[in-house]
């Protein structure tokens, strides 16, 4: 395409040299209007084949989340779901499908027919600590597992924008890096995973990707909307375990001992006091307990107490200042009643930052795909995401796919992280051309600059 292009730009220039004025200027606005509308034709032809793709592969992507969903798996355990992953992308014919990256992490490539850049597409693939509530025919059968947070209909649209890509191989210039991950959720206590590890063993290495896409479902959104956000559009995210240890004593006899509870009780509400006491009223922060746990026997005071939360922030030097907060409060406090704090903190990771410069660049796929009147700009939100990591060494554009059903009532859909929470699947063939389209429209515009075979 670009060689006959080439050639009409030539014929046009000698055509126009013996002309004058107005005569030579409509015969060079007529090829412009020419070369522009033929290579309009030419992305709508690729859009039209994207949709037609998407539209063929949408069984199979419901049929994968709906596998996926019947059968989760926590964070650093997915041995099944990443066999099922690996077996796809070979039986599609992916190149280069690696496994056991960051323990149970797949990566991928398609490599396209003519030389350009390099982008890397990325989904998850854990679950939550949850006990299913939805009534669904394909509900979890692993007691106490749920995906509560979507990361089946990332990984099974991930699969499906996979299946497209292959097959717009031959028109494809560049390649396309395809990131599974595990732990996104984070890794156990004591344990390494997540973006950060798929970082460490070398997802993005040779080449390194010049961007990354990632996507993630909305209950905010209806389904087929698309949201997004310039610069930082979710929290960083800090986990804390603190142990508070006291005395153990008889119920009956508490001046025997030193109560852990009372000094839980106490911090729980100290530490409330930092984003409403010690932090710019205009920045956000967030500070929750998820965890309190004590005692073995109701006439018993304890000798130890724990508490498990977290803490998050969209600036780095806020940051900073409410964990030096959150340490000297929880120590303090601790002291005051008799016991003593031991806190371990575990880095998360930081804000995810979404490239003003690539977000601009891809607006308008975003429009293609969803339709104008569905791009949505979001605010940012306090959830994290360590998209971050990878966001932190390449520029990244994160996106929110809308899930809730638009005929449900105002206030009846439930969010991620709660035993109710549903997708609906209207909403996975916006995400398989969304995922494609990104990757495709990026390496067209000649991605970050450089080329590879």
């Amino acid at each position: 395409m670009k060689g006959c292009q080439l050639i009409l730009a030539r014929f046009v220039a000698r055509a126009a040299r013996p002309l004058r004025g107005a005569r030579a200027g409509a015969l060079v606005s007529g090829a412009v209007l020419l070369l522009g509308g033929w290579a309009a034709a030419r992305a709508e032809d690729a859009a039209a084949r994207i949709q037609r793709l998407a539209r063929e592969v949408t069984p199979a992507v419901v049929a994968w989340r709906r596998d996926f969903h019947a059968h989760p798996e926590p964070s650093n355990r997915e041995q099944r779901t990443a066999r099922i992953v690996a077996e796809a992308l070979r039986a599609m014919g992916a190149d280069d499908v690696k496994t056991g990256v960051a323990r149970h992490g797949v990566v991928a490539s398609i490599r396209g027919r003519k030389p350009g850049d390099v982008v890397a597409l990325r989904a998850d693939m854990d679950a939550l600590a949850i006990r299913e509530r939805t009534g669904l025919a394909f509900a979890s059968q692993n007691d106490g597992v749920m995906h509560a947070c979507g990361h089946d209909a990332h990984t099974a649209i991930l699969l499906g924008a996979a299946r497209v890509l292959v097959q717009m191989r031959d028109e494809l210039p560049g390649t396309v890096r395809l990131l599974f991950q595990p732990a996104e959720e984070g890794a156990p206590l004591g344990e390494e995973g997540g973006a950060k590890r798929m970082i460490k063993e070398g997802a993005l290495d040779n080449p390194t990707p010049s961007a990354i896409f990632g996507l993630h479902v909305s209950t905010e959104l209806k389904a087929g909307q698309v949201g997004y956000r310039f610069g930082a559009t979710h929290a960083s995210v800090d986990r804390f375990r603190v142990t508070l240890a006291g005395k153990q004593s008889h119920a009956a006899f508490p001046w025997h001992g030193e109560d852990p509870i009372v000094a839980m009780a106490h911090v729980i509400t100290a530490i409330q006091t930092i984003p409403s006491r010690h932090v710019d009223a205009r920045r956000p922060v967030v500070v929750s307990v998820g965890i309190a746990q004590a005692g073995t026997a109701w006439n018993i005071i304890p000798g130890e107490a724990v508490l498990e939360g977290t803490v998050r922030t969209h600036d780095a030097k806020v940051r900073q200042r409410v964990l030096e907060y959150f340490r000297r409060i929880v120590e303090n406090t601790a002291v005051a009643h008799g016991t003593r704090a031991t806190i371990l903190l575990d880095d998360y990771g930081p804000p995810v930052w979404n490239s003003p410069e690539l977000g601009k660049q891809m607006l308008p796929t975003l429009a293609v795909v969803a339709g104008q009147a569905s791009v949505v700009e979001i605010e940012p939100i306090m959830g994290g995401e360590d998209f971050s990591h990878y966001a932190e060494r390449i520029p990244g554009f994160f996106l929110a796919l809308g899930v809730a059903d638009p005929a449900a009532p105002p206030g009846s859909v439930a969010h991620v992280h709660t035993p109710q929470f549903v997708v609906d699947e209207a909403a996975l063939p916006v995400g398989v051309r969304l995922m494609a389209s990104l990757a495709i429209d990026y390496l067209r515009a000649g991605g970050g600059g450089k080329r590879v075979r």
